[in-house]
């Protein structure tokens, strides 16, 4: 009997790993700004996209001119300097998976987000 338990145990790890990589593989990757990149007006490229957490952002850009940095939702609104301790990305190509619910983005360069150079990004 304590054979056959083992078996049933062992089972249950192998659906839960082929269930993992079923979703790690239904991860999309999405190219912020599509063939333009993360540029100027780039705030209404999500419109009509649907995300959802675990899927990946690739911001593509001149890492001389601009940058991306993760905001909360004022900081969004307010195109605020970030916090200290946000996350700042700066190589140009950079990738960040989105968590559930609203992920936030500016170019925290002065006047770029007022620019449209921000985004906000609902995963499901």
């Amino acid at each position: 009997m304590a054979a056959r338990g083992g078996g049933s145990a062992n089972v249950a790890v192998l659906l839960a790993v082929l269930l993992l990589c079923t979703l790690v593989a239904e991860a999309a990757v999405f190219n912020v700004g599509d063939r333009g990149g993360w540029s100027f007006n780039t705030n209404s490229w999500p419109t009509g996209k649907r995300f959802k957490a675990g899927d990946v952002l690739v911001f593509k850009y001149d890492a001389t001119a601009h940058d991306v940095v993760a905001v909360s939702a004022a900081g969004y609104k307010a195109c605020a300097k970030p916090a200290k301790g946000a996350k700042v990305y700066k190589s140009g190509a950079d990738r960040v998976t989105l968590a559930r619910g609203t992920n936030y983005f500016i170019c925290s360069i002065p006047g770029h987000c007022q620019s449209g150079m921000k985004i906000a990004v609902t995963a499901a």
